[in-house]
């Protein structure tokens, strides 16, 4: 009996000694003089694009070329000299290639499933670029404000309806979607989760306050044409320039919900009144896309030209009752330009901005703040 006791003492005390011992916060968070020592340490060098390099747009620029090195890409994806869609391999080998920013989104309101925007300031101007990754719940451990360096060797950089994206080449060979043969070829695909991690480094805590807001004017992206009754407005910026608005953090001033989608003519017309979860078309935010998920998009107004707001169906606030038109003040979300296909002309309906969460939607009217307000599906 004497010699079980022994024996149990010692496993118990062996056990005690192999606990893991918690990690401390600078080792999740480091600071400049740990990212220096990151970078001295790539064995042949490096190439870091903070501000004195030229940013994000720079390594933009540097990596991203217009017809990309994998081909086939969607067959519907040229629009004159543009090509809508592209995948550029970077290398994976040599010199150690970074990337910098501050995560500008927050998927605690289901908007950002899956994906970051980074920002950085060069020169006193914006810089943002989108990241493609495959992680749920990705706030929980990259949260908004929080500041990243990313060595993006052996990832890609490519466009998705011409919006400039870190990612890895992806082949969608589904014949079974709608309209397939527009569809298959080469796009963005979105980062592994495990390889993520390992790349990223966490510079700092998270700190929102610094970031940068940007204050536009929508005049500045878009234009009314001489039917702009309808909504057939004009954009003003080509599909070049435009990669570099896409992802900016922006601040919209003095808008308005005018209760209105976009059809698939790029026309303005009225939502309905229907369940959500049914009608495709009901005056909420995300209703129902029977079950095609593509984001839901509506009309807001200066009062003279016209925007978007893009919703996923999944955020947490889809079936909010959209605000009247009398609920005036501003938007703060993610500038996003998305043209898919080249048949077509960049409208005002290809811009968009797309908040983290409801609590970015800021508007009053003479007496009182707007408050959201849900539609009830048990009452039919």
């Amino acid at each position: 009996m004497k010699k079980t006791i022994i024996i149990s003492c010692a496993v118990l005390l062996t056990l005690a000694a192999c606990q893991p011992k918690a990690v401390e916060p600078e080792q999740m968070f480091l600071n400049e003089e740990q990212v220096t020592a990151i970078l001295n340490a790539e064995p042949d060098g490096y190439i870091y694009y903070d501000e004195a390099k030229g940013g994000l747009n720079q390594f933009v620029r540097d990596y991203m070329t217009e017809e990309g090195n994998y081909q086939p890409v969607r067959s519907r994806s040229t629009k004159g000299t543009y090509q809508l869609f592209s995948i550029d391999s970077i290398p994976t080998a040599g010199e150690g290639i970074y990337i910098r920013g501050r995560i500008t989104t927050d998927d605690g309101g289901g908007n950002f499933y899956k994906a970051l925007v980074i920002q950085q300031m060069v020169d006193g101007k914006q810089h943002a670029l989108r990241i493609s990754v495959d992680m749920g719940n990705v706030s929980g451990m990259y949260a908004q404000g929080q500041e990243v360096l990313i060595r993006v060797n052996g990832l890609a950089i490519g466009r998705y309806a011409d919006q400039p994206q870190l990612c890895v080449p992806s082949f969608n060979n589904n014949v079974n979607a709608g309209k397939y043969d527009e569809k298959v070829g080469w796009a963005p695909g979105r980062i592994p989760a495990a390889q993520f991690r390992e790349i990223t480094t966490r510079i700092g805590y998270p700190d929102r306050s610094k970031l940068y807001y940007e204050h536009i004017d929508i005049s500045t992206l878009v234009t009314a044409s001489d039917n702009s009754n309808e909504g057939y407005g004009k954009s003003l910026i080509d599909l070049f320039d435009a990669r570099e608005w896409d992802g900016k953090l922006v601040v919209l001033d003095n808008m308005h919900f005018t209760g209105e989608y976009a059809d698939t003519r790029g026309k303005r017309t009225k939502c309905s009144t229907g369940n959500p979860q049914e009608d495709t078309n009901a005056n909420v935010f995300g209703p129902t896309t029977d079950n095609q998920g593509f984001p839901q998009s509506r009309v807001i107004s200066n009062g003279s030209l016209y925007f978007m707001v893009s919703t996923s169906e999944y955020a947490t606030y889809s079936h909010m009752f959209l605000p009247t038109e009398d609920y005036i003040g501003t938007i703060i979300g993610i500038l996003g330009f998305y043209m898919d296909n080249g048949a077509y002309d960049a409208t005002w309906k290809s811009w968009s901005v797309t908040p983290c969460d409801i609590s970015d939607i800021k508007l009053k009217n003479d007496s009182q703040e707007w408050i959201p307000f849900e539609y009830d599906v048990s009452t039919k």
